[in-house]
């Protein structure tokens, strides 16, 4: 017989494991209702059951977190609970976060912290990897080759740069530009998800692998992860390749593109006729 839970148990049951993701624990999690999508429990992004779980997802649009931040009772109140101005509580992240040294990287080369880069108030937010060399030394995510690419497919969409907030998963540049450690992301990730919560966006999309699986607690191949919506604490996320990637493989950027146009028609904008170079 199925044990039904006291609501109220429910949501404490749910607001004490998002506090725990908010700390880097992934080893366990369990998705309520919410917003009419199918109840789902997923684990460890790397166990059977969440490999399972993200091959048989059909719906176009999937639940992929518990509850939203603002609903946690135990976490410790955040600098920038107390501002509405997103600008400012940017800034409050960033103070907050500091000379960070929470995790190895701080001793392994890099220069300076990579924080994120845009409008506050974006519609739409880009969330890829980690810094590469040229970021680390320029401080800004997405200025080189990839940050051009990238630079290409957002003014192919009718945007410009300026116009949406770009950061990353991790903020310091692994040595050698290797793929950020689960440790390292779970460390990081946090300040994302305060970013995201200044930020609020209509839209984000995760550039990658490393950004989609981190993002979602998926650990799913880039083609289950393309082509659908996911819910991201009620914001609509979408899955596309790193700009790095289509630069070793310029035959997926036309894959690229139509996970684009579906963004633009999530976000209202028009579509061009012909697809970009």
């Amino acid at each position: 017989m199925t044990r039904t839970l006291d609501p109220s148990l429910r949501r404490q049951l749910a607001e004490r494991i998002d506090f725990y993701k908010e700390l880097g624990i992934y080893d366990f999690y369990r998705q309520p209702v919410r917003g009419g999508c199918p109840e789902a429990t997923l684990g460890d992004p790397h166990s059977s059951l969440a490999q399972d779980k993200a091959s048989t997802v059909t719906p176009p649009t999937v639940c992929a977190r518990a509850a939203d931040p603002e609903e946690n009772l135990f976490a410790a109140p955040k600098p920038e609970a107390a501002v509405s101005d997103p600008a400012q509580a940017l800034r409050l992240i960033r103070e907050d976060l500091g000379d960070c040294i929470r995790c190895p990287l701080h001793k392994q080369g890099r220069k300076q912290i990579v924080f994120g880069v845009g409008n506050p108030e974006a519609e739409l937010m880009f969330v890829g990897e980690a810094p590469g060399a040229d970021e680390d030394e320029q401080g800004e995510p997405f200025v080189g080759r990839a940050g051009q690419l990238l630079n290409n497919m957002i003014k192919a969409m009718g945007l410009r740069r300026e116009d949406v907030y770009i950061a990353n998963i991790i903020k310091c540049r692994p040595p050698g530009n290797r793929v950020p450690e689960r440790n390292e992301c779970e460390t990081c990730s946090p300040f994302l998800m305060r970013q995201i919560a200044a930020i609020q966006p209509k839209v984000i999309v995760a550039l990658g692998a490393v950004a989609a699986k981190t993002l979602l607690a998926l650990n799913a191949p880039m083609a289950e992860l393309r082509g659908r919506w996911y819910d991201f604490r009620g914001i609509k996320l979408a899955v596309t390749y790193h700009p790095a990637f289509l630069l070793r493989d310029p035959r997926q950027k036309k894959e690229a593109w139509k996970d684009l146009q579906r963004v633009m028609k999530e976000l209202g904008l028009r579509i061009p006729t012909t697809r970009p170079a």
